[in-house]
């Protein structure tokens, strides 16, 4: 006898046959789990941050009901779709705050004027991004666990479910992303 299937994981095989309609039905029923994502993600923000966690969820969504109908193998393959999504859109968010910083119909200034502020850092998400993507071209594997585990809030057993990876491999590989991280971020 099979079990039965939850509601998710319904839709999720409509969002697989191209049934775009899935998506709007299946987005209640995640969204409190993709809020909480969104608050955990906007706790390492700074305090002025003008996107909130609702605006973040929704702009997640938004990416995700007008993209390609997702191939997604399961709940956990979701959410890692889901937090990728998320985190675009603080990169993307960041950038443009950054962009507008530079120049955004602003005065010009100086070259002398401008290395006076060079030794300003980029926003946490755009520094912890790039970090992301040089620990990608060096262990793919390694970055994805990395975004299930930080971005996607899962723990060891679903991020080792979602790829297919012992829990006790999610565990070493989390602790040698974290330590390559930590030195990436100090220099």
């Amino acid at each position: 006898m099979t079990a039965p299937r939850s509601p998710v994981t319904l839709l999720l095989d409509r969002l697989r046959g191209c049934d775009r309609a899935a998506v709007h039905d299946l987005f209640p029923l995640v969204y409190d789990e993709l809020h909480r994502l969104a608050e955990g993600y906007m706790q390492d923000e700074r305090a002025c941050h003008t996107l909130q966690p609702t605006a973040l969820v929704s702009e997640a969504y938004v990416r995700l009901a007008t993209g390609e109908p997702g191939d997604f193998e399961g709940r956990a393959h979701f959410f890692r779709v889901a937090a990728r999504a998320m985190r675009q859109v603080l990169v993307d968010h960041a950038r443009a705050r950054d962009a507008a910083k530079r120049g955004g119909g602003r005065e010009r200034v100086t070259l002398d004027e401008a290395a006076a502020t060079f030794g300003e850092r980029g926003a946490p998400v755009l520094v912890l991004d790039d970090a992301l993507q040089q620990l990608a071209s060096v262990d793919e594997p390694l970055a994805q666990i990395v975004e299930l585990r930080f971005f996607g809030g899962l723990t060891n057993e679903e991020t080792g479910a979602a790829l297919g990876i012992s829990t006790r491999s999610i565990e070493r590989g989390w602790r040698t992303a974290r330590a390559w991280l930590h030195r990436k971020l100090q220099a």
